[in-house]
């Protein structure tokens, strides 16, 4: 097993083991185990970066228009800082929500199946057995981290609400369970992958993901693999 230990604490002590309701059924193995990184959660969910270009943007177009009605300086760095404070105190918030959001949430990927134990205030656990899985997809970005979106079956269906932040965005139809904003994704989206072809007698194909939105930094979306039959 490998990653990092998160989502520890006196909230989950009741656990059997870490990030699962019960114990490991005889034969079956912890492969990996991991969490979002909450700094990747709070840019790419949380839409930090975005809020923070907003508020900018906001306070640059109130202090120009204050300077054309003669406002003093000191009367527009006045207003402009209340404006200022605003977006780091909802900045603030969203980054909160994200730390919460990491520390809280627990990927397991064993040998049978993929686990997720999630939720800030109310916790909830995912078992998401490799029958019941279409595909398994990996959103790469250039410092290693990426989303790892599961396709399930039509039958099997949870509700967008009960998974987010853990669901790829818009597939509101049919959710689909996403691994998001995890450290060394494209080893995490091979393990998966290879688990999931041997459970199921599957075959892996290697696949583009779809073009993500560019982030400062962080590149393009590179290619990735997939699992389906």
């Amino acid at each position: 097993m490998s990653g990092h230990r998160h989502g520890t604490g006196p909230e989950h002590d009741f656990e059997p083991e870490m990030g699962l309701p019960e114990p490991l059924p005889a034969g079956e193995r912890v492969l990996w185990q991991g969490a979002p990184d909450w700094r990747a959660l709070a840019r790419r969910a949380f839409h930090v970066r975005k809020l923070a270009v907003y508020f900018g943007t906001i306070a640059a177009a109130h202090a120009a228009a204050r300077l054309a009605q003669d406002a003093t300086p000191a009367e527009v760095l006045v207003s402009t800082l209340w404006l200022a404070g605003f977006g780091l105190l909802a900045m603030g918030i969203l980054a909160l929500m994200a730390w919460l959001s990491a520390r809280t949430t627990v990927y397991t990927v064993t040998d049978r199946r993929v686990v997720m134990r999630i939720g800030i205030v109310l916790t909830m656990t995912f078992n998401l057995p490799y029958r019941a899985i279409d595909a398994a997809g990996l959103r790469l970005f250039a410092d290693g981290r990426g989303d790892l979106p599961l396709t399930l079956k039509p039958a099997d269906k949870i509700a967008f609400i009960h998974l987010w932040p853990h669901a790829r965005p818009w597939r509101l139809a049919h959710p689909e369970p996403m691994l998001r904003c995890v450290p060394d994704a494209a080893r995490v989206a091979r393990i998966i992958t290879d688990a999931w072809a041997q459970a199921t007698g599957g075959v892996t194909q290697a696949v583009v993901a779809p073009a993500a939105p560019r982030d400062a930094g962080e590149g393009d979306a590179r290619p990735a693999m997939a699992a389906g039959r």
